[in-house]
């Protein structure tokens, strides 16, 4: 999916573009989506591809939405991150090469993931 700088910026709004197209973060605590208990559908709001399923979101106490798998291996990726002086691994919608935010090997069964995601990267579709 290729946008230009500017398509971006007039699609997102100023956090979700310093967050999905800078690599930026959101302070922690401070999602709208950190919280959100419903059932349903968390998509890019970048492009609308299907990320997590609230059947895998669970409270990490890290400060932002926490899943332990995404919807599909085939519309994330992830990728080396060595910025701040960090190894970490970021988590990337595939469709629009979006950052989401990271994963981490301290999650719970069955995966032992944590994939701790920025609210800003999502929108929330909930189940009908």
């Amino acid at each position: 999916m290729k946008k230009t700088e500017e398509e971006w910026k007039k699609k997102l709004t100023p956090e979700q573009h310093r967050i999905l197209r800078e690599k930026g973060t959101e302070m922690p605590f401070t999602g709208q989506l950190l919280h959100n208990k419903k059932k349903g559908r968390y998509i890019c709001a970048g492009c609308g591809n299907e990320l997590f399923s609230s059947d895998t979101k669970f409270d990490s106490g890290s400060g932002w939405p926490s899943f332990y798998a995404p919807a599909s291996e085939k519309n994330v990726e992830t990728k080396a991150d060595k910025s701040l002086f960090m190894k970490r691994t970021e988590v990337l919608c595939k469709k629009c090469q979006g950052h989401l935010g990271h994963v981490f090997n301290d999650g719970p069964k069955p995966t032992g993931l944590r994939y701790c995601i920025n609210s800003a990267a999502l929108n929330f579709k909930e189940k009908k």
